[in-house]
């Protein structure tokens, strides 16, 4: 290890990526993303945005699989996932507004009824962008049957929200 190796820090992502390690941290759009332990076939890390006091916690991941540092098109699509997370989780629970109301999702009719509140039961939103450029909005919380214990899924299309998945026990 070289002086300069040592006097790196998590905003020299551009150097880290070059690395034979994987890097510890990085820094993503001013998101400090730490690494944390995975599975040995990836690499996955991680970070927290600041939110005011009762709010809903929200997140964003990068997973490279298989385990090496992210290559430059998943640091840019990650860097866009959080600069624009905000209008992105309010776009995929639009998504979810209106999509949610198809037959296929079988929702009661209390649930169908939550759809017209001004806020949908659905909370904790976390952000997981993959290496293949595919990356997902998972509501950590919800009160529907089919987002019961694990959340729903919805998956984009660049920003474009395209699928909707129930992550329940079954």
């Amino acid at each position: 290890m070289t002086d300069s190796d040592t006097s790196r820090t998590g905003s020299d992502v551009e150097e880290l990526v070059g690395d034979a390690e994987l890097p510890a941290s990085l820094l993503v759009a001013g998101l400090m993303l730490e690494k944390v332990e995975s599975p040995p076939s990836m690499a996955c890390w991680t970070g927290s945005f600041p939110r005011p006091a009762g709010s809903h916690p929200a997140g964003v991941s990068l997973v490279v699989e298989p385990a090496a540092a992210p290559g430059e098109s998943a640091l840019r699509l990650a860097h866009d996932v959080v600069s624009r997370f905000d209008a992105l989780v309010d776009q995929a629970l639009e998504h979810c507004r209106a999509r949610l109301r198809d037959r296929c999702f079988a929702l009661t009719t209390e649930e169908l009824g939550w759809l017209d509140l001004p806020e949908l039961p659905l909370g904790a939103p976390e952000a997981t962008v993959w290496t293949d450029r595919t990356w997902a909005i998972r509501f950590a919380e919800s009160r529907f049957r089919l987002g019961d214990p694990y959340g729903i899924l919805v998956t984009f299309d660049g920003t474009r929200p395209v699928d909707i998945e129930g992550l329940d026990d079954e």
